[in-house]
């Protein structure tokens, strides 16, 4: 049995109680992964008496990376039953760093995910949905088609695959790169010039190249009631240009999440809306930390640091893991774990590779 305290909610919990029920379910043998009940016979704690706060979960070691050729069966927790074990996709991390890790998603985990950030949309009404954005073996692309849904519209999409840009970068092939990123954009204003769309969804180099073409601008001016950014970092000069200058009229608000917390966090409403986006994650279900690169250790408010992640639902475990991003550590919002990031940034070098942001 699930203890009722992990149904995912909105409602308030206490923090220390979700995290000892959440050891209880994931290191229980009847309700754990297969992946976690073998990983728990290596770990140097015991996580059922050992793991009681959020604190606690930084003695977790970094596992996403062995989730690059993990069997999927293996990660999906026993415990689950009925609806609660309907997968919504498999999905796959950027590639960013290396061969893509592979993780699953559930159908209530994400319509409550998707459902978190509703509230933006509200107003919108009935409307069409255009990505330009990563679909295929992405979570992005899933969750843009369901944005349309919501919104009982459909999605026109451009078939973007991130992972050959990048790999034309590597390969020196900027050229390569800049003729594809084009591509892509004149795929998208053949849908701008001939459908009737509402919600833009994209990443901010893409959103920088449909900028430098009047002709679209003046289309985005004219359909697009909202548009929604993410994928990729964005810093406040450009958004400032973007919702002062280029579109002002335009709602422009930036998700920052990852395949690997299995979600997103969103853009805090502010009024004026000037600075860096700050994002706030799901609480307690998606929480970060920011930490000094160096030495590991949480850096204080207003300072930056790298990103570290935590996906805490029955229907993952994805602790302490150090994302290839700076920010700048915020306060978070009352009662929230861990807390809230602000210009978000990658780094240029993680686990030895080189970091590649392409546009994605």
């Amino acid at each position: 049995m699930c203890s009722a305290i992990l149904e995912v909610s909105t409602a308030t919990v206490d923090p220390d109680e979700y995290v000892q029920a959440l050891m209880q379910w994931h290191f229980t043998a009847e309700t754990g992964s297969p992946y976690w009940l073998r990983r728990a016979r290596t770990l140097d704690f015991d996580p059922l008496t050992q793991v009681r706060t959020f604190a606690d979960l930084a003695r977790f070691p970094n596992v996403v990376n062995e989730f690059r050729d993990l069997a999927i069966e293996d990660l999906i927790p026993r415990g689950l039953e009925g609806a609660d074990r309907e997968i919504a996709g498999i999905f796959e991390s950027g590639g960013t760093t290396g061969t893509p890790k592979r993780f699953v998603m559930f159908e209530r985990w994400m319509e409550f995910a998707l459902g978190w950030d509703e509230f933006r949309y509200a107003d919108l009404g009935p409307m069409n949905v255009l990505a330009i954005a990563p679909s295929g073996p992405h979570m992005f692309g899933e969750f843009a088609t369901r944005r349309a849904r919501r919104h009982r519209g459909v999605k026109f999409t451009v078939d973007l695959d991130p992972r050959w840009i990048k790999r034309s970068i590597a390969r020196g092939q900027t050229a390569e790169a800049d003729r594809y990123a084009e591509h892509l954009i004149d795929q998208a204003a053949d849908i701008l010039a001939t459908q009737s769309v509402g919600i833009l969804i994209t990443t901010p180099p893409l959103l920088e190249r449909l900028s430098r073409r009047d002709e679209l601008v003046k289309l985005v001016r004219e359909k697009i009631r909202f548009i929604c950014w993410s994928g990729a970092h964005m810093d406040a000069d450009t958004r400032d240009i973007f919702q002062q200058e280029i579109f002002p009229d335009i709602a422009l608000v930036g998700l920052y999440g990852s395949t690997t917390i299995l979600g997103m966090s969103r853009e805090r409403p502010v009024d004026p809306p000037d600075g860096p986006a700050v994002f706030d994650a799901p609480s307690p279900y998606i929480a970060f930390r920011v930490v000094d690169p160096a030495t590991g250790a949480d850096v204080r408010y207003g300072e930056r640091g790298q990103v570290v992640m935590n996906h805490l639902t029955k229907y993952a475990l994805l602790p302490n893991n150090l994302e290839r991003d700076l920010a700048t550590k915020v306060e978070p919002l009352p009662g929230a774990l861990g807390c809230a990031v602000s210009d978000v940034g990658p780094v240029t070098v993680f686990d030895d590779n080189a970091v590649i942001e392409g546009v994605y």
